[in-house]
């Protein structure tokens, strides 16, 4: 009986042969006992990867960064950042590494990197370059759960554990996430390249990204102006998806904003329970920098922090440059404005052609009755479309104002909204606060069944479910306060 030869899997290195200054060549450290906890084999598909070879020692080994395809060239990149408002000019893959560059199926160059692969010349202070099993399943879920909802993002592939126990507060289970990406660039590399002064660098770093995610920009007059303008449209709209659907990121420095729009870094990151703007569920965040209501805020700031990486290359004048910049930065919030306020028409099912004025306004009261009330956001607009169906309104009893929602919903019900075409956009199922964590708590001992339930949840929102009523529902009270830790 003949035996199939292994699946040629070949990664390229065009981020290190473009800017070898951004990538240090690295390997991975050996794990000493690694076992393959989950896959996505959908992912591994579209790939073009053998889900069962990957699920074999060799494609254990590609997971983990100790067996990378020959000619594959891993690096650890560099780049900087505004973390919690403050620079830092050299951060860099203090525990990632990017093995290489997979050409899927379609043509689509995707990275394929790893979070937890070992320490590397960017990690910081004592940092061991590893990383804890909890995080990177909750990376796993909630960035799958993104995907299902239609949010930019970068994907889960694989978590590996590593068997080699880390230390943070206490000794934990290590792993290793193995992570896809339209690839990493992100802000704090722009950053990076203006702060070594390098203006060569800064614009081969340009070029490579036009090329990469945004190749109508080639052909503008001002391809540099163009590239600026398109990653500001990408991250409005990449914001206003957050906030439809009540997300919160936790931790949006500039290192953590991608120039191809993708959500990235899924650290202390959370969905709203109560609806309240002010919500921070991150350890770090003393001040409410990164509050869910200030994260459309947040993402202009930083997309300025990107215009003044760019300067030397929007104009020969730095003042012409300036005006360049700040004229192109107007148009975020326009398009945010825009994305979110067609986000809430699509949520409220509201007909086309309704004044833009009676929508919003209709949306605006919506939140003020949704924070006085502390409304569960999932559950209220889920329900909504059963009360457009003429069913009784159960979301009308989550409202302390009843004469106020009472009054709302007569003003939404005369304007005839349209309940499948909300059912299409108001999922059922979110990575809920309590499941997540109940989910990594049984992970350590060997009980996957918490996970494995809440992906087979999230990962089609939008179809209830016989038997996954429980995590259509909210925390119970006995949950408490929700804070998560940033330990990706």
């Amino acid at each position: 009986m003949s035996v199939a030869p292994p699946p040629t899997v070949t990664l390229s290195d065009r981020f290190a042969r473009e800017l070898p200054e951004m990538a240090v060549p690295w390997q991975a450290e050996a794990a000493p006992d690694p076992q393959l906890l989950v896959l996505n084999e959908p992912l591994a598909r579209e790939l073009g990867l053998d889900p069962s070879w990957l699920r074999g020692p060799d494609g254990v080994g590609l997971l983990t960064g100790t067996a990378v395809p020959e000619g594959a060239t891993p690096v650890a990149q560099a780049y900087a950042g505004h973390q919690f408002g403050g620079f830092v000019p050299r951060l860099g893959d203090g525990r990632a590494l990017l093995l290489g560059e997979l050409t899927d199926p379609e043509g689509r160059l995707r990275d394929l990197a790893l979070k937890g692969s070992g320490r590397t010349p960017f990690a910081r202070g004592g940092a061991d370059g590893l990383a804890a099993l909890g995080p990177m399943l909750r990376e796993y879920v909630v960035s799958e759960a993104m995907h299902a909802l239609g949010i930019p993002t970068t994907r889960s592939l694989a978590v590996v554990a590593t068997g080699r126990p880390v230390r943070r507060e206490t000794l934990l289970p290590g792993a290793v996430l193995a992570r896809v990406a339209a690839s990493h660039l992100r802000v704090g590399s722009f950053q990076y390249a203006r702060a070594t002064g390098d203006v060569d660098l800064l614009r081969r770093l340009a070029d490579h990204a036009i090329a990469r995610h945004h190749p109508a920009a080639a052909d503008a007059p001002q391809p540099h102006v163009a590239l600026f303008e398109a990653v500001v449209a990408a991250q409005a709209s990449l914001v206003a998806q957050w906030m439809l659907v009540g997300f919160v990121h936790g931790v949006m420095n500039t290192d953590n904003v991608t120039v191809s729009g993708e959500t990235i870094d899924y650290g202390p990151c959370a969905f709203l329970d109560a609806f309240d703007p002010a919500t921070v569920y991150s350890s770090i965040d003393v001040g409410g920098r990164y509050a869910y209501g200030n994260q459309p805020i947040v993402a202009e700031w930083d997309l300025a922090r990107f215009a003044e990486a760019l300067l030397p290359l929007l104009a020969d004048e730095q003042e012409a440059a300036i005006e360049v910049a700040v004229a192109s930065l107007g148009g975020f919030r326009p398009a945010y404005d825009a994305a979110w306020s067609d986000g809430m028409r699509r949520k409220l099912g509201l007909p086309e052609g309704l004044d833009d004025e009676v929508a919003r306004a209709l949306s605006d009261d919506l939140l003020t009755l949704l924070t006085a009330g502390r409304v569960d956001l999932t559950s209220f607009f889920r329900g909504l479309s059963g009360a457009a169906r003429g069913a009784p309104e159960p979301t009308r009893e989550l409202f302390l104002d009843l004469a106020g929602i009472d009054g709302w919903l007569a003003r939404w019900r005369a304007l005839a909204p349209d309940a499948d075409a909300m059912d299409r956009v108001n999922p059922v199922y979110v990575p809920r606060n309590h499941l997540v964590e109940e989910a990594l708590a049984a992970a350590p001992d060997g009980d996957l069944g918490p996970l494995h339930r809440l992906l087979d949840a999230v990962t089609r929102p939008f179809e209830e479910r016989p038997g996954l009523e429980r995590h259509a529902a909210p925390a119970p009270e006995t949950f408490g306060a929700y804070t998560t830790f940033c330990g990706t």
